[in-house]
């Protein structure tokens, strides 16, 4: 019998597909500090695989990590794109590209 550890936070769906292949998936649900926990990990576990790979794959996975960490802190969609236009109406975006180099102090 061969085993595998991953230690990791995982999509709800994955021990179903896991047992659909013939395999057997063995898990445990996560309490509130240990969930949090792991969906940081698994945000910057994402970020790293995106960083490697540009793919837009990634950038979906990081936006699922996002909805689960509004989700647990209650926090909703509509709360968070207002934070964002907010953001973008006082700080501006990143489309033109501006990289700071130095401030000089008068």
């Amino acid at each position: 019998m061969k085993k595998t550890s991953y230690n990791k936070l995982v999509r709800d769906r994955i021990p179903e597909i896991i047992e659909g292949s013939g395999r057997k998936a063995v898990y445990e649900t996560l309490d509130d500090e240990n969930f949090i926990k792991r969906l940081n990990e698994k945000l910057v576990e994402e970020v790293n695989e995106y960083l490697q790979s540009g793919s837009l794959e990634e950038l979906a996975d990081i936006g699922e990590v996002m909805h689960g960490i509004l989700e647990y802190k209650g926090i909703s969609i509509e709360a968070f794109q207002k934070a964002r236009m907010e953001k973008l109406e006082q700080r501006g975006s990143f489309k033109k590209r501006l990289l700071l180099q130095e401030i000089i102090e008068q």
